[in-house]
C-alpha cells in the first residue's frame, strides 16, 4: 500500500466504494464493530448522508490519492438530552494499520466535533483485547468509562465491549444552550 503525505478531508459520495471495502473488511475479520453481515454501498452511503445531514463530520484519510481510513461521530444516542454526546467511529483499511492514521483521523474529528458544538465523546471499543484502539482513545484524551461484559457474540467468542469518554471544550463546565 501506497504511503506518501496524509491529506484528512470531508468525505464525498466517491469514496463510498472504498469505505464500504474497508468496513466489509472488519465487518467479515475484526471484532471492532458487531455487525456480522457487510452493508453494501447504499447502505453505506444511506449512513454517511445521515451523519452528514446533522452537520456531523465524516472525514477519509488519503494518502497518494487513495482513501486508507475513515472516521464520522454520530449522536451517541437520538434522544434530545443527548445532543451534546457522539459516539466516535474509525476504520483503517488493514493494509495500512499502525502507521497513525487513526490518530490523526481521531484528533481532526475531535476539533470537528467540538467546532460542531459537542462537549463529549464516547468510544464504544468492540472488543476489550483491542488494544490499538484502546490506546488511541487514551493517547488523545479518552478515559475508561465502564465496560460491558460478554456484550457481543462474534467469531465463536463472548466479546467485552469497553466504554470510553472525553469532555470537548467545555465539557460540562457550562451550560451549552
Amino acid at each position: 500500500m501506497s504511503t506518501g503525505p496524509t491529506v484528512i478531508r470531508p468525505s464525498t459520495e466517491a469514496d463510498i466504494g472504498t469505505i464500504t471495502a474497508i468496513y466489509a473488511y472488519h465487518v467479515q475479520h475484526g471484532t471492532g464493530t458487531f455487525e456480522t453481515e457487510a452493508p453494501a454501498e447504499a447502505e453505506m452511503a444511506r449512513r454517511r448522508t445521515d451523519v452528514t445531514g446533522k452537520g456531523l463530520p465524516w472525514l477519509v484519510a488519503e494518502e497518494g490519492g487513495r482513501v486508507v481510513g475513515y472516521a464520522y461521530a454520530n449522536h451517541f444516542r437520538p434522544r434530545p438530552a443527548y445532543r451534546f454526546c457522539v459516539e466516535d467511529s474509525i476504520y483503517i483499511h488493514h493494509e495500512a494499520a499502525g502507521r497513525g492514521l487513526g490518530r490523526l483521523l481521531l484528533a481532526e474529528l475531535l476539533a470537528h466535533c467540538e467546532a460542531a458544538g459537542a462537549r463529549q465523546m464516547i468510544a464504544v471499543i468492540g472488543d476489550a483485547e483491542n488494544m490499538g484502539s484502546i490506546g488511541l482513545h487514551q493517547a488523545l484524551g479518552f478515559e475508561p468509562a465502564g465496560i460491558l461484559r460478554s456484550a457481543g457474540w462474534k467469531h465463536g467468542r463472548w466479546l467485552d465491549v469497553p466504554m470510553m469518554q472525553r469532555a470537548l471544550g467545555t465539557g460540562d463546565e457550562t451550560d451549552p444552550d
